[in-house]
């Protein structure tokens, strides 16, 4: 795949996922990662996808090619580190909800910087996805998602940015200056509504996206959980109420939303149909064990929307 066929280009963190399924001792193992989920939930609904990252030389890392050669995901400007490991984190599940353990220190893709940023790739595509985990977890890594939406700016590129917090990679005041900035750098906003709370400091969603919208964001996609989202521009907004669902876990859900949304967002360019489609594909990803196996197709969520 060409750079110049991309809709998406995705930059990130992949984990290898083990995800406890309740009985016993049994783990399922799968696979995670914010923009990589993203971008192959995009793949899966028919966007042209790459994915840029730094993996280890490791067994975990060759399935990671062996999953984007799959997905149709083009993989081919990842950088292989055989000095490093690929990452790899836990989730079990309770009656809060599900938790997250993880073994990421020095992975492959904490060691990414900017001189590692493929330019050719993120100037050619037409939307340059990040997010916030990628930047918590080293300082050369957040220097180099700085880097690639510089250089998507400067091509006349869209940026789709996901506030993703995650407090035991970084304190909340870090975080609320760095996503701050990097909120006023991007055109599309995705943001979940209990980060967005912390990193702004209100409560009421239509606040929240009062707040990115005044910071130039040209559209907010804010998840709501059960709720579903609420989609806003400088003109006009609209609350999508969720789907009808059966979960069994939610891990990644938000990611599945993501995809979603900039998929069907770059097909015709009305952001509250792309919400409408992106709150089916997120409820249908609940709907099975990890990030990635229950992402649905384009056919699956046009079935679904009726």
């Amino acid at each position: 795949m060409s750079a110049t066929s991309l809709d998406i280009l995705a930059f990130g963190e992949p984990m290898f996922e083990f995800n406890h399924t309740g009985e016993g001792r049994q783990w399922l193992g799968g696979f995670g990662g914010d923009t990589s989920n993203a971008a192959i939930a995009a793949a899966r609904l028919g966007a042209r996808v790459g994915y840029f990252t730094g993996l280890g030389d490791d067994a975990f890392g060759k399935d990671f090619l062996a999953l984007w050669a799959r997905e149709g995901v083009d993989a081919s400007r990842v950088k292989i580190d055989p000095a490093a490991h690929t990452a790899v984190y836990f989730v079990t599940h309770g009656p809060d909800g599900h938790a997250f353990s993880y073994l990421r220190a020095g992975s492959a893709a904490s060691r990414i910087g900017p001189a590692d940023v493929p330019a050719d790739l993120v100037g050619a595509a037409r939307v340059l996805h990040v997010s916030a985990i990628s930047q918590a977890i080293s300082a050369s890594a957040c220097d180099a998602v700085f880097a690639a939406i510089r250089t998507a700016r400067e091509a006349g590129r869209l940026v789709s940015y996901d506030t993703n917090l995650r407090l035991r990679l970084w304190p909340l005041d870090r975080a609320r200056a760095v996503i701050e900035a990097t909120a006023r750098l991007s055109d599309i906003l995705l943001p979940g509504l209990d980060d967005a709370k912390l990193l702004t400091g209100l409560d009421d969603a239509d606040a929240i996206c009062d707040h990115y919208l005044a910071l130039g964001v040209r559209i907010v996609g804010l998840t709501l959980g059960a709720e579903g989202s609420l989609v806003a521009t400088a003109e006009r907004r609209e609350r999508i109420p969720s789907i009808a669902c059966r979960p069994v876990d939610a891990t990644g859900a938000g990611d599945a939303y993501d995809g979603a949304f900039l998929t069907e967002y770059l097909a015709h360019g009305d952001p509250f149909r792309a919400g409408r489609f992106a709150n089916v594909a997120a409820g249908m990803s609940t709907e099975g064990y990890g990030a990635v196996d229950p992402l649905p197709t384009r056919a699956a969520v046009l079935a679904r929307l009726g």
